[in-house]
């Protein structure tokens, strides 16, 4: 009996301890009553108060024309002699999938073909169908899977489309229930599948565990298991790469977010390629795949460094003694951003400081890779759109901060280029300069950044300056140019920074790897020392500095303002992870603890405990006003961590303001108006912070 009274004793002891711990738990419940409730009452409360900035009726209309602009750059992938594109604009809230050709694409005001119409979709099934993607069984083309999300969520339903009739498969079709599922053809009529098949089909991360072979005509139920991976690890899916000679089936496991173990599937047996585990794929491409290393691979008396992409022969790799060799490496300044291949060679856009450049390689008579530098702009940001193996020409999108965006059709042959098609300007980008400085972290470390501004501007410190910043999972973030940042912010007297921390990809692997785990704390010693820097040039002071970042950025906006209050007196913190002892337990939070270490193990958490935002926050520090915003739809980044941030702060005292979208999925918006609205409730909360 003592012994039974004890148990109790101890259970209802730990139940206080977890309720003392997190008193804000029942905010996790995503649709329930009472969290919804809580959510209507601070999203009209804070929607009132930001919305009585006296232009905020202008910052939406800004967006709005921006968002359905009719004149922007229609981006198009092709799909045998067709280009294919998927459009949103005032008529079409969310989106149409529509074709033409490429006679008709190059011309400024092309005849469009209306394939699939969402709203009109949406409205006749009574669904707020979001759109998430469109993937055809290559190389016939006609049938393909269509990807439909409820509100913008990363779970979808997918459904079979036929191309040629233009309309949803009715008989004997493939179609797959709402999940976080991954469908990869095969052939016309078998595939590949993973998907919640019920208990112990998905992982800890909340994604596929196993794949399976599914024949057309079967049902789900009956697929048969090919591979099923580690609960543990993050997921497990399938790929068919094409080289134009010989399809390449894989199945792989990822048991971290940064690490993957690959199988040929051949004649229903897998075999394991031997690769190492934390390099990723680059390509397949006349019979060799292409390797971006992650850390140095020896191989006898070579080494090739980390960042480099090498290669070898797929039946190398099945051997015990693979045998590698270079395509490029990176320098202490230039990074490998994107690798493509085409038929006219292999195309390297590199990240010089964060500046793009474009070469061609291609392998001459004596086995050596010649370099040819394509001459592109060399101050903006250059992405390869659609490039084909089947194809010399490919589309390039060119931009820069204070440059709309350009598309070019380049012939890989010749390395000559013509413009296509050009965005308007958005605002008056002659009246502003862009600078890149360089700030020392404090571990001596230089960190990049870029500030836009008005050519005339003073350096009195009284500059409204905006800071943005992500930090994370080798993302880099590249100049870019957004109309809604130049109408809302720039000739509103704004200053706009953007921060190139480690934890990034701008510098490769390494600028990456050595912000990870124990060393979060560099990312954030850098995004301080960038705040510190604007400063000290007088650009702007903490009484006018304002700051902004989503999901990881999220996190880095609650570590910046629980470190560091005194710097910025405003924060901008979108759909964010905040509660770090938890996130691992929410959601898709477990696939990114290679990111940022396991809180479940004492060791890790005594330093990611360290900058927790939820777990940092100081009743007795003043923080400036936070305005947080999520999306309940969002099933990747928990909404709970927004949620029991803005409720743990309230209950401090402290005043803050709170934002969630019901629809949007981790984006945050489901279409141009709701993203409209989001984006002018930030701007106007800055202007009437900063200002």
């Amino acid at each position: 009996m003592k012994h039974t009274l004890l148990l109790l004793s101890l259970l209802a002891s730990s139940q206080s301890l977890k309720a003392e711990e997190d008193a804000f738990l029942w905010l996790e419940d995503v649709e329930g009553a009472k969290p919804m409730s809580w959510v209507k009452s601070h999203n009209q409360r804070s929607a009132e108060e930001i919305k009585a900035y006296p232009g905020f009726d202008t910052l939406v209309s800004n967006s709005l024309a921006i968002l359905n602009d009719k004149a922007r750059i229609p981006y198009a992938f092709r799909i045998n002699a067709q280009l294919y594109n998927f459009w949103k604009d005032d008529e079409h809230p969310r989106g149409i999938l529509r074709t033409t050709s490429r006679e008709e694409y190059a011309k400024d005001s092309p005849n469009w073909h209306t394939v699939l119409d969402i709203d009109a979709l949406g409205r006749d099934e009574g669904v707020n169908w979001v759109y998430k993607g469109f993937n055809c069984q290559y190389p016939k083309n006609e049938r393909c899977f269509v990807s439909l999300s409820r509100g913008g969520a990363d779970a979808v339903e997918v459904r079979e489309f036929n191309l040629t009739a233009g309309k949803f498969v009715s008989e004997n079709q493939y179609w797959v229930p709402e999940a976080k599922s991954d469908l990869t053809w095969l052939d016309e009529n078998k595939v590949f599948i993973g998907t919640d098949f019920g208990p112990g089909s998905m992982t800890d991360s909340g994604y596929p565990k196993q794949v399976k072979l599914w024949q057309r005509g079967t049902p789900l139920k009956d697929a048969k298991l090919v591979f099923s991976g580690e609960q543990a690890s993050v997921a497990v899916g399938a790929q068919v790469l094409y080289d134009g000679i010989k399809p390449l089936a894989l199945i792989s496991e990822f048991p971290t977010f940064f690490t993957s173990r690959h199988q040929v599937y051949q004649d229903g047996k897998l075999t394991a390629l031997n690769v190492p585990e934390d390099a990723t794929l680059a390509g397949y491409y006349q019979g060799k795949l292409f390797l971006e290393l992650k850390s140095e691979l020896k191989q006898g008396k070579e080494a090739f460094p980390q960042g480099a992409v090498v290669y070898a022969d797929v039946d190398s790799l099945v051997s015990a003694t693979p045998h590698y060799a270079l395509l490029v490496s990176p320098t202490p300044t230039a990074s490998i951003n994107q690798v493509s291949f085409t038929r006219a060679g292999i195309f390297v856009n590199w990240l010089d400081n964060v500046k793009s450049r474009l070469e061609r390689l291609r392998m001459d008579a004596n086995g050596q890779w010649q370099v040819s530098a394509v001459d592109f702009p060399s101050n903006g940001s250059l992405t390869l759109t659609d490039p084909r193996q089947d194809s010399d020409s490919f589309f390039v999108d060119y931009t820069s901060f204070l440059e709309p965006p350009s598309l070019y059709e380049v012939d890989g042959a010749s390395l000559k280029f013509n413009k296509l098609k050009a965005m308007p300007e958005g605002f008056d980008g002659s009246k502003f300069v862009t600078e890149q400085h360089f700030a020392t972290s404090k571990d001596g470390t230089r960190v990049p950044y870029f500030v836009v501004m008005a050519k005339e501007t003073k350096l009195n410190g009284a500059n409204p300056t905006l800071l943005y910043g992500y930090g994370g999972f080798e993302v880099s973030l590249r100049p870019k140019y957004s109309a809604t940042i130049g109408k809302n912010w720039l000739e509103q007297g704004g200053v706009y920074v953007l921060a190139n921390i480690r934890g990034g990809g701008e510098y490769g692997p390494a600028w990456h790897q050595a912000a990870l785990k124990q060393n979060r704390h560099k990312a954030y010693e850098d995004f301080e020392a960038i705040a510190e820097d604007l400063i000290a040039r007088k650009i702007t002071s903490s009484r006018h500095l304002g700051i902004q970042g989503g999901s990881n950025g999220g996190l880095l906006m609650g570590a910046a303002f629980t470190r560091r209050p005194d710097l910025y007196n405003a924060v901008v913190c979108q759909v964010p992870l905040l509660d770090m002892k938890r996130f691992n337990q929410l959601l898709a939070g477990a696939s990114w603890m290679g990111e940022y270490g396991n809180p479940d193990v004492a060791e890790q958490w005594d330093y990611i405990k360290g900058y927790s935002p939820y777990h940092n926050l100081d009743k007795n520090k003043r923080y400036p006003k936070v305005f947080f915003t999520t999306s309940t739809r969002d099933d990747r980044v928990h909404p709970g961590h927004a949620r029991k941030m803005v409720a743990k702060m309230e209950s401090m005292g402290m005043d803050v303001l709170y934002y969630e979208n019901i629809e949007g999925g981790h984006a945050g918006a489901a279409d141009n108006h709701q993203a409209a609205e989001l984006n002018s409730l930030a701007f106007a909360y800055l202007l009437t912070q900063l200002k």
